[in-house]
């Protein structure tokens, strides 16, 4: 449990983080929150000749509510949970945040870390999917941003390239009316997700005008179900109607399998929690 050893820099601004990335982006880690990197150390499942620590970088923190939303990278849980004016703003966040493990985790965690990190059992990628939230991502060519449905690839891959950093979460504000909700099977263990699902509708005289999903957990990245959301617009959200969708969102990818949660078993999960989230947001118990 001693990881092997590296040279340390505390970064003091961005362009040097993606300068030292950029001289040796295969042998360079970037260090966030660290309940990630400093496991995977000393179990010596990474050994980077260089660790960069991300925590004094300014631009890379805070919460700004305006005409949209940006949350730093390096923003941390316990910031977004205790936040009033995002919590105003977009309750999910206070909802989610409050489910993230334990009081040691939301203070050191960071919600760039966990994004960057696309554990598929995180939470964060599910709302931030549900949100049609936006990644900044900046590199040594400049910024640029990716919508978070495609900032994940695979199990623990992302759209970053080895020299970029993530630097922000951009988000539109919702139009009035519109409703997010997210819930979660919980791991006993850990606290991850073995199944999330973050959810939003907009009722316009009791049909669907507007509907979103986000699901982590399931399978190897946290996706949207396409075929459900298609299929909620222009609809009551009815009993028939709430399970239809579940049973689609079920089906849209396939199922990680583990000790502790077969594929059959996460993908009867899917269905069950978005089905109870549209509910919740139906306004029927």
């Amino acid at each position: 449990m001693i990881p092997a050893s590296f040279d340390y820099i505390r970064a003091t601004s961005l362009s040097q983080a993606i300068g030292l990335l950029q001289d040796d982006p295969d042998n360079t880690k970037l260090l966030a929150g660290g309940h990630t990197l400093i496991p995977t150390l000393k179990l010596r499942l990474a050994s980077p000749a260089l660790l960069v620590d991300l925590g004094s970088i300014g631009e890379l923190q805070g919460i700004d509510i305006g005409d949209h939303i940006r949350i730093g990278a390096l923003t941390r849980h316990a910031e977004l949970l205790a936040s009033e004016k995002l919590r105003e703003a977009l309750p999910i966040f206070h909802q989610t945040a409050n489910m993230i493990a334990d009081p040691q985790v939301r203070n050191r965690g960071t919600i760039g870390g966990s994004l960057a990190n696309a554990d598929p059992s995180a939470d964060w990628p599910a709302v931030i999917i549900a949100l049609k939230a936006e990644l900044e991502l900046a590199g040594p060519n400049g910024r640029r941003r990716v919508a978070a449905k495609d900032f994940f690839v695979d199990i623990f891959t992302t759209a970053l390239q080895a020299d970029e950093v993530l630097t922000a979460i951009h988000i539109a504000r919702p139009k009035p009316g519109m409703n997010f909700r997210y819930r979660k099977i919980r791991h006993p263990a850990s606290g991850y997700a073995v199944v999330g699902v973050a959810a939003g509708v907009h009722l316009n005289g009791g049909v669907v005008s507007e509907a979103t999903l986000g699901i982590t957990g399931a399978s190897a990245k946290a996706f949207t179900p396409d075929a459900a959301v298609d299929f909620l617009s222009g609809k009551t959200l009815s009993i028939d109607t709430i399970e239809r969708a579940a049973i689609l969102a079920s089906e849209h990818a396939g199922c990680l399998s583990d000790h502790y949660a077969s594929a059959d078993y996460r993908k009867h999960l899917a269905k069950t929690e978005v089905a109870r989230a549209l509910t919740s947001l139906s306004g029927k118990p």
